[in-house]
């Protein structure tokens, strides 16, 4: 059984923009694509005509032409696509448990308030147990890869580009977020940068023990470097095919990565699982990312 990637579409040029994005990865790395769109028959309390029998056809025409669209694209694609009759944050949350990754459409202006789904689209990238990929889509239509057409999507190498991870933490910590985006960078057979932002923090941020083992090697830069080189060790070794940009730079992690980013074809960052009062949190650098990244942006989760 093919793994499966999950797509949320609405009917709106975003979420066509999102499901176009999804096909592509799916025939790339060989992945089965389940479109789903949420619909729930909710009547008004207000007097406003509603025919219940018209919206659920509409539901069924959204899927229809995404599925046609997709195919047409794509002839040989696995493919699936459901009414889900529920909200779309359970529903899209359940779909997508044991998928590869949940892929959703965002507008090419504003903040989170522009995903398809609304305030839904931070809800599902903060709760999400997998991968959750957020496509920009500048008047509906998404930034296409150069190689867009099935064929080159299915075995030649992506022209230009790169893809962009930001690493942080220890090895285990960043072990997820860097399977995906080496994983990522050996579908598209593109080069992989991999971006370790650093600040000086306060004197008691860092244990004495730390501060003499920088001093060792020179000061805080060189340490930040060891600690990203044995970061993407293991990775290096499991995907010799990749190659690997290592850069260390000073600044606040949602910048430097911005930068890094300006002309990648995907942008990889990391969501810590943990618990909050709050409830479920995307964390700073996803959300500041996810503002302002004019290329597609996976957030991971890790513990």
């Amino acid at each position: 059984m093919k793994r499966t990637l999950v797509v949320g579409v609405d009917g709106s040029p975003e979420s066509r923009a999102a499901a176009a994005w999804a096909a592509e990865e799916a025939v790339r790395r060989d992945l089965h694509v389940h479109v789903v769109h949420a619909w729930l028959w909710q009547p008004l309390a207000v007097p406003v005509v509603q025919d219940r029998s018209v919206e659920a056809r509409r539901a069924q025409e959204i899927l229809d032409d995404t599925r046609a669209e997709l195919t047409r694209r794509h002839p040989r694609l696995s493919l699936t696509a459901e009414v889900v009759p529920d909200v779309p944050v359970p529903a899209l949350l359940r779909a997508a448990k044991d998928a590869e990754m949940l892929v959703l459409g965002t507008r090419g202006h504003s903040a989170l308030a522009g995903f398809l789904l609304g305030s839904y689209g931070q809800q599902l990238i903060a709760s999400a147990e997998c991968p959750v990929v957020s496509v920009r889509a500048r008047d509906g239509v998404a930034r296409p890869e150069p190689a867009g057409d099935e064929k080159a999507a299915e075995g030649e190498a992506v022209a230009g580009g790169e893809v962009v991870v930001g690493q942080q933490g220890s090895v285990e910590e960043s072990a997820d977020v860097l399977r995906f985006a080496f994983e990522a960078a050996a579908a598209r057979k593109v080069p992989l940068r991999a971006v370790r932002a650093w600040s000086l923090p306060p004197v008691y941020a860092y244990s004495l023990g730390s501060m003499w083992i920088a001093e060792q090697l020179g000061g805080l830069e060189p340490f930040e470097k060891v600690a990203l080189e044995q970061a993407l060790e293991p990775w290096k070794a499991k995907y010799p095919e990749v190659d690997v940009v290592a850069q260390v730079e000073q600044g606040s992690a949602g910048h430097v990565l911005l930068s890094a980013a300006s002309d990648a074809l995907l942008l990889v960052v990391g969501r810590r699982i943990r618990e909050s009062a709050l409830g479920p949190r995307t964390g700073s650098v996803a959300h500041a990312v996810l503002h302002h990244s004019v290329c597609p942006v996976a957030v991971v989760p890790h513990h």
